[in-house]
């Protein structure tokens, strides 16, 4: 049997959970290690699930560690990216790759430079939902795809998160935090984009998290954008953290033979539901693949990679796209 893949988590906050859960489900990877400027999220993280608690630099220099998972917040990711492929390991990155376009393709050039991998969030796309409505469109079952609709519309994060200051910063808000998981599905379903439209704004100066802590507000909160893909598909984009309640779908692609509900594209599974030219109801579509895992598989896909000399599927080249 090979060797598994030895991972190591940098960033041990709210999310570090689910990549400890994802990973383990995957033969293939090791998790072995966490790391945390704050010394005691590392130590508790640890504590829960049987890893070692190490300094962000003994992580980086540990001849144990074969890919880095990225897990700081969204201002730092290209910085800390950087320092993983410096010290001679893999980088795989939660979304965005980077804060700065620039960034990310320097990111990209230095692991090229280096012959190492770069993956980055989300890793959705490759769950069974998503992978059911790709294969849908690839069977024909909508025709021509001619245009798509994606709607991320919420109060923010404030209300629940523990620490919701970051969301509002540069770097964060609705677009950059859940904008590539709508662009990421749509690009995976339509192909690439070669033209962006659109208007932005701030709606509020500030927000109140759910302890009382006033937030600033320092980046766009309501985006509205139009998307012409490559292919020729027209989209329209609306991510934002300025709406009490709406009643619009997450995704929906139109063909010229049916229209396609796609799912949350914030998780693995469905439902997929499809309706046909002339069909007088919406039919539920039988997944094609698992739904049953969390946030890991990018990070297992890439190792795969590894072993095989190909690219991973959730990539840097992507993830600069969607950046």
């Amino acid at each position: 049997m090979a060797a598994k893949v030895r991972v190591g988590l940098i960033g041990c906050g709210n999310i570090a959970p689910q990549y400890v859960q994802g990973c383990r489900q995957w033969p293939i990877l090791d998790l072995v290690a966490c790391a945390d400027i704050k010394r005691d999220r590392a130590e508790a993280l640890a504590d829960a699930h049987g890893l070692r608690a190490l300094s962000v630099e003994a992580l980086l220099a540990d001849p144990a560690v074969d890919i880095v998972v990225n897990l700081t917040v969204p201002a730092v990711h290209a910085e800390v990216s950087r320092a993983i492929l410096a010290a001679g390991k893999h980088a795989y990155s939660e979304k965005p790759l980077a804060v700065d376009l620039a960034d990310g393709r320097r990111l990209l050039d230095e692991a090229a430079a280096r012959g190492l991998l770069v993956g980055c969030a989300p890793d959705t796309f490759l769950g069974g939902g998503l992978q059911t409505c790709r294969h849908l469109i690839d069977q024909g079952a909508i025709g021509e795809p001619v245009g798509a609709v994606a709607f991320m519309l919420s109060r923010g994060p404030e209300s629940w998160h523990p620490n919701p200051a970051f969301f509002y910063q540069r770097g964060a808000g609705p677009l950059f935090d859940m904008g590539p998981y709508y662009l990421t599905a749509l690009i995976s379903l339509l192909g690439p984009i070669r033209r962006v439209t659109g208007s932005a704004r701030a709606s509020f100066p500030e927000r109140v998290a759910g302890s009382g802590e006033r937030l600033p507000v320092d980046t766009p909160t309501y985006y509205a954008a139009t998307l012409d893909f490559a292919a020729g598909p027209i989209g329209a984009l609306i991510v934002t953290f300025d709406v009490w309640a709406a009643g619009l779908p997450r995704l929906e692609i139109y063909g010229a033979e049916g229209s396609l509900s796609v799912p949350d594209p914030n998780i693995f599974g469905g439902p997929v539901r499809l309706r046909r030219a002339g069909a007088s109801a919406w039919e539920e579509i039988p997944l094609t693949h698992r739904a049953d895992i969390v946030r890991g598989i990018g990070v297992a896909d890439m190792a795969e990679a590894l072993r095989a000399g190909r690219p991973p599927r959730a990539s840097g080249a992507l993830a600069l796209h969607v950046l």
